[in-house]
């Protein structure tokens, strides 16, 4: 048994950790109810016949988690997938074989097969989330200017709203998951 698919058979399920998320709970249900599945047929089928597992490394705290869960949420529903979740923070064994950049980014979604083999990962975010946070960040002052906290409230402010309210966001978050599952799904 794969290491991965120990942790999976140990986590709690996507729905029970959303239900009792202490942060940004409300938000990420509000995307859950707004966020609207296309109408593809051909990946639908490849999920129900594959049937991959999902293990994903998160924390509620987190925004990319916020809105990503809930995308990946409608996918999981729509194709009767199981999703697990454990949290990073609880979890860093795993965590550490899931950085980005060298970095415990979060969340992370580990896709595997009904036998536990990895298949692939994916996060913690899109390409255009990551260039609209990146525009974002880019203002900020140096940490050192007096004025650097407050201008990062205002930052994380604004990638909030734009994680909760710009559809475009959550579409590419679909069109990432859907090209990584459908390529190792594929194989």
């Amino acid at each position: 048994m794969s290491v991965e698919q120990n942790y999976f058979e140990n986590a709690i399920t996507l729905e029970k950790y959303m239900s009792q998320m202490e942060s940004n709970q409300e938000k990420s249900y509000s995307i859950y109810e707004k966020f609207e599945l296309p109408k593809d047929e051909e990946f639908f089928a490849l999920l129900k016949e594959k049937n991959p597992q999902i293990l994903v490394i998160t924390e509620d705290w987190c925004g990319d988690a916020m809105m990503n869960n809930a995308i990946l949420r409608k996918i999981a529903d729509a194709a009767d997938l199981e999703v697990r979740c454990v949290y990073r923070d609880e979890n860093l064994e795993l965590m550490d074989r899931y950085l980005t950049n060298g970095s415990r980014s979060i969340p992370k979604y580990v896709f595997l097969s009904q036998d536990g083999e990895v298949l692939a990962d994916w996060g913690p975010r899109s390409a255009m989330v990551q260039e609209f946070v990146d525009g974002l960040k880019a203002k900020l002052p140096e940490k050192e200017d007096p004025q650097y906290d407050l201008h990062f409230k205002t930052v994380i402010g604004e990638i909030t709203d734009g994680f909760v309210y710009k559809s475009e966001y959550w579409d590419s978050v679909y069109e990432e998951l859907k090209a990584v599952l459908t390529k190792s799904l594929s194989k």
